[in-house]
């Protein structure tokens, strides 16, 4: 027996928010998924993308309490280019949400930002740099 990478899961404390943000980054989430306690994400490849409330983990966890600090896990996500790093976090701040790393060249060659979603899970947003 192997056991396979099949999801990543987040536990988030208000769904509406969570939906709202993943949508603007172009996931495809059915309508009504805000209202619920648990949604399924397809992603290309065959992964998942799982969201829960915090009351749906105690439901079966119910000492778990939600961490506090810098967030331990992030979600990184390739742009078609160094414009669309920029193009993707400005819409994003100027929605309300938290920049965390403005986008810079980063060293390791890629245009790199960090934005954070509604519950401070960073989601990395990159691009390689062009040659040249």
């Amino acid at each position: 027996m192997s056991p396979r990478f099949d999801a990543i899961g987040l536990v988030v404390s208000d769904m509406a928010a969570s939906v709202a943000f993943y949508r603007r980054l172009g996931f495809t989430i059915p309508d009504g998924a805000e209202r619920e306690p648990h949604v399924e994400i397809e992603l290309p490849g065959g992964l998942r993308l799982l969201l829960d409330t915090e009351d749906t983990v105690r439901s079966f966890r119910p000492q778990w309490r939600a961490p506090s600090g810098e967030g331990r896990a992030a979600l990184a996500l390739r742009c078609e280019g160094p414009d669309e790093v920029d193009s993707v976090y400005g819409e994003l701040v100027g929605a309300g949400y938290h920049g965390e790393l403005k986008p810079w060249d980063a060293f390791w060659g890629q245009r790199y930002a960090v934005v954070l979603d509604p519950d401070g899970n960073g989601v990395d947003l990159f691009a390689p740099l062009e040659a040249g």
